[in-house]
């Protein structure tokens, strides 16, 4: 297949043109038929695309048997685009800032490319939607258990990084993305008169010290050479600055790049909310919503992958690891994954009004997402996967 790489070079003039379809015409989670519906149009109609998760669908590129799997996310976010392109976004406060439309494209690319040369290992083209909202569109995909009925034996993700160098393609093992769950604590107390705060049981001094509390849960609860955030973002209390109020809540985020630590936070933060009112005597009721899960790379899918890229001359990192959070990760819960991360021509930052990825680095994703593939394929043919 060494020519595969030049087929995949006369695919990308024209995922160009499809990105710039994509970018004029975001739609927000959970809205996503229309842009399903181009990307489908755009691709090899090889089979009857199945729909799933509402606004989502896979579409099978090759016959039947195990097969590689590969994600693109489609929704957009609500961001107000200031780029000033003229295929900029024709949606007011809608904007693909975070590289889905570019995503998208190279997969295309890929799949055309696939189809064009011919494989014995099948690719899986997943479109998903709500990437960037809850309920996560890849864990109703995990959990509608498709990828089981088409055979899918890998999962391959790749995503723009601004952080790292234009070309650049981190392909880490391990844990690469966090877990991302939120907690809501509430103090319940007993109101009174400000003047007279003996006769009261204060929540929001409860609450306070419980906030002051939890910067400690990282420090000194959990292993140094584990990565982990506590972070408190919001806190309500009282309307009266002669009135102590009856309750105060505060809500945050957890954030951990190993299950035990996840699991080890969410007791801490119970433990500690729970007696710091109590000494209070006032009584705190913990919420935590748990989100995605660690999103952790397959290490023998990443050594074959990392081949290939070496092979075609591309620079690979091997310590980009984030604690930000991608529900890719219902998909490694799953399968052998891998999401990789691409370096880009633009140092714009993700989710911002500015960030406008170039054509190259269009193609860098989808020579990203073909070594993906073809580390997938070596797999699933030595019986690995």
């Amino acid at each position: 297949m060494a020519d595969i790489w030049d087929v995949l070079e006369s695919h990308l003039a024209e995922a160009a043109e499809l990105r710039r379809t994509l970018h004029r015409q975001p739609e927000l989670s959970g809205n996503e038929a229309l842009t399903r519906d181009l990307v489908l149009a755009a691709l090899p109609a090889t089979s009857t695309p199945t729909k799933v998760a509402e606004t989502g669908a896979v579409l099978r590129i090759g016959g039947a048997g195990r097969c590689v799997g590969m994600r693109g996310e489609m929704d957009a976010l609500p961001v107000s685009e200031s780029t000033g392109v003229d295929w900029a976004s024709q949606n007011p406060g809608v904007m693909h800032a975070c590289g889905h439309d570019v995503h998208l494209a190279a997969l295309v690319a890929v799949a055309r490319t696939i189809h064009e040369v011919g494989s014995d290992v099948p690719l899986l083209v997943v479109l998903q939607p709500r990437e960037e909202t809850y309920p996560s569109g890849a864990r109703d995909i995990a959990e509608d258990g498709i990828l089981d009925r088409e055979q899918c034996a890998v999962m391959i993700g790749a995503h723009i990084q601004p952080a790292l160098p234009a070309g650049v393609v981190a392909c880490v093992a391990g844990g690469v993305n966090a877990s991302s769950d939120e907690f809501e604590i509430e103090v319940r107390g007993e109101a009174g008169h400000a003047a007279y705060p003996h006769l009261a049981d204060d929540p929001l001094l409860a609450l306070a010290e419980t906030v002051v509390a939890l910067q400690s849960v990282v420090s000194r609860s959990i292993d140094p050479m584990r990565s982990a955030v506590v972070g408190v973002s919001s806190f309500q209390a009282g309307q009266a600055a002669n009135v102590v109020p009856d309750v105060a809540r505060a809500t945050g985020t957890i954030r951990a790049l190993a299950s035990e630590t996840r699991d080890l936070i969410h007791k801490r933060i119970v433990s500690v909310a729970e007696n710091i009112a109590r000494a209070h005597d006032c009584e705190a009721f913990v919420r935590i919503t748990v989100g995605e899960p660690v999103l952790e790379n397959d290490p023998t899918l990443v050594e074959v992958v990392t081949a290939e890229l070496t092979a075609q001359d591309t620079p690979v990192s091997t310590d980009l690891r984030s604690l930000g959070a991608d529900d890719f990760s219902y998909f490694s819960e799953r399968v052998p994954a891998t999401m990789m991360f691409v370096g880009t021509e633009s140092d714009e930052s993700l989710h911002t009004a500015s960030l406008l990825p170039t054509d190259a680095d269009l193609r860098a994703v989808a020579r990203a997402m073909l070594a993906g593939y073809l580390g997938g394929a070596a797999m699933i043919r030595a019986g690995s996967a």
